[in-house]
């Protein structure tokens, strides 16, 4: 129950080929406000909406020292009598950018969901981005109240011709115990999951089509997400701005 949009979100509003409109409140302070509909809310390769459309928007505030915070909010759907509706992500980092190609971005978030606190926790990030190429982590020790988590990842950002960004990403989920279950018994504790993702700014606002996928059986995703369906490849088109 988690999502690379809220981390991804300091470095991309850097980044030359995103969206860099802010509300400059001051000459230290800049706030930037983000909206967006997308086909699927897909976090490491698993629909936290069961394939449904995702409404999202977040507000952040960027000091000119590399500080920032904000917030971040999507409609959810986990089924199986779930009570939340909504997922509330607060976060507080620093982005330190050493060169024009080369950044380290690091991050405390706090995941909460309104009237099902038992699925609060909360994550420590970082990402290191060096001439478009990323190596990141994120962390939570308190996932499902004492399950340890580690995400891991690689991925490459880059723009193609005609103003178009391509992102790559390729992940690793590393759990506690090993609560990936086949339907012959076979267990795991770690799975992968992928992105091929390309964007374009037109008519001021971002299109995105997302390729998704994971290594999950149909057995393992059933048995770890209660469906079977959540886990598989899918196509995530989305449209947002930033200002």
């Amino acid at each position: 129950m988690n999502h690379l949009r809220t981390a991804a979100l300091a470095t991309a509003l850097l980044a030359p080929w995103g969206l860099s409109q802010a509300i400059e409140l001051n000459d230290d302070f800049s706030l930037y406000l983000d909206a967006g509909v997308f086909s699927d809310y897909r976090t490491r390769g698993i629909s936290q909406t069961q394939n449904d459309p995702a409404l999202q928007g977040s507000a952040t505030l960027n000091h000119s020292s590399g500080l920032y915070l904000g917030v971040w909010s999507s409609n959810v759907d986990f089924g199986l009598g779930s009570k939340t509706r909504q997922e509330l992500d607060y976060y507080a980092g620093y982005n330190w950018q050493i060169s024009d190609d080369v950044s380290l971005d690091t991050a405390y978030y706090r995941y909460e969901y309104p009237r099902q606190s038992a699925l609060n926790y909360d994550e420590v990030f970082s990402l290191l981005t060096v001439y478009g190429a990323k190596l990141g982590a994120y962390y939570s020790d308190n996932l499902g109240g004492d399950q340890s988590y580690l995400y891991s990842y690689v991925g490459y950002g880059t723009q193609l011709p005609a103003e178009v960004a391509l992102d790559l990403r390729y992940g690793q989920v590393d759990l506690k115990d090993p609560l990936l279950i086949d339907d012959a018994g076979d267990t795991r504790d770690s799975y992968h999951e992928w992105q091929v993702k390309v964007s374009k700014e037109l008519f001021s606002l971002n299109w995105s089509a997302s390729y998704i996928d994971t290594d999950l059986s149909d057995s393992e995703c059933a048995n770890y997400m209660g469906f079977d369906d959540v886990c598989s490849a899918t196509l995530v088109l989305g449209v947002n701005r930033t200002f």
